[in-house]
């Protein structure tokens, strides 16, 4: 049979496959979430295999695991002890809080390490919101949730963060935090916005490991009246427009893996670096499947983290960070894992 065109010439060897592979991943794309807590050791998150809660003392030696494998970033979240919540999130104003007191541990014991400080009053509220609740009217009320998240960026800018990370979805917060960051003399502390955060389902292992999943007695909270609707793309664009008009550094799509379109129609909308949080749903569903035996865990992890990748994210904030940064520096090449498929 004569055909002008033979693409299976391009598979032929993993030699031919590796040249012509167009979406490569490096541990410097990586961003890994990291959980603390009070107290000391680490903690298990039973709806998270493999990832864990770190005390303070314990952070040093997770962190330089990160900077020696090549991973360039951590995102700190806090869980923090119910008895410091209230409706006031007063605990997100405390200079010495434990997010704070982790930035500072991190740049200590782990100065090469980027830090993304998360910008939301949810780990501080006793109703679990990301924003403060109006008593009358019961509803999340944007403008006092920005002033507050404004402070909050200046504090952990100041106590090292590099990039502040606005996660609430609130209107307006990204220009507030700019102006009071630059105000606070942090000019060159970056904002990576949550500019496109889905009403998702796939958070709950994540408020499993931050506690706020049962705040106010609650299993789900509804937040549908500042996350965003998940059938609706155009929307996200506008967002993602807005923040960068208010002084965005970059981008967040969240989640990423059920979002892969908006994500590419996002790279053809901005010039601005794009990130991407596979969020502990999409992490948590991949372990079980393969504990069950039903897939291979590496290999899932790794497509899973590839086509985030390929659909245009510059960054990518996974659960998997550390072993495929580490499946990257054995195998030295994705193919080298994959090449008797």
């Amino acid at each position: 049979m004569k055909l002008p065109r033979r693409l299976r010439r391009f598979r032929a060897t993993a030699s031919i496959r590796e040249m012509v592979q167009e979406t490569r991943l490096h541990p410097s794309q990586l961003i890994a979430p990291l959980f603390v807590k009070e107290g000391s050791g680490q903690a298990s998150i039973a709806s998270m295999p493999g990832v864990k809660r770190f005390s303070i003392g314990e952070l040093g030696a997770f962190c330089r695991r990160m900077e020696n494998c090549g991973v360039r970033g951590v995102a700190i979240f806090p869980c923090v002890a119910p008895s410091k919540k209230d409706a006031a999130a007063s605990e997100a104003l405390n200079p010495n809080n434990l997010a704070i007191r982790a930035i500072r541990k991190v740049k200590l014991d782990a100065p090469r390490l980027l830090v993304f400080a998360d910008i939301a009053l949810d780990p501080y509220t006793a109703h679990g919101h990301d924003g403060l609740v109006n008593p009358a009217t019961g509803e999340v009320d944007n403008d006092s949730t920005v002033e507050k998240l404004a402070e909050m960026a200046v504090l952990h800018a100041g106590a090292g963060a590099d990039f502040v990370a606005p996660s609430d979805m609130m209107d307006g917060r990204v220009s507030a935090i700019r102006s009071a960051l630059d105000n606070a003399g942090f000019t060159g502390t970056g904002i990576l916005s949550y500019a496109i955060k889905y009403a998702s389902s796939y958070y709950g292992p994540f408020r499993d490991a931050v506690g706020s999943k049962q705040a106010a007695g609650k299993m789900y909270l509804d937040k549908r009246s500042y996350q965003m609707n998940p059938a609706n793309v155009r929307e996200a664009l506008l967002e993602a427009a807005l923040d960068e008009d208010e002084g965005a550094d970059m981008l967040m799509v969240k989640p990423a893996g059920l979002y892969l379109d908006v994500i590419a129609k996002l790279r053809g909308q901005t010039r601005l670096p794009i990130a991407a949080y596979q969020v502990s749903g999409e992490y948590a569903q991949i372990c079980a499947a393969a504990n069950m035996g039903w897939l291979d865990h590496d290999r899932a992890a790794w497509e899973s983290v590839l086509a985030i990748r390929r659909a245009g994210a510059d960054l990518i904030l996974t659960y998997f960070a550390q072993k495929i940064a580490a499946q990257i520096e054995r195998d030295n090449t994705p193919t080298t894992k994959i090449k008797a498929v």
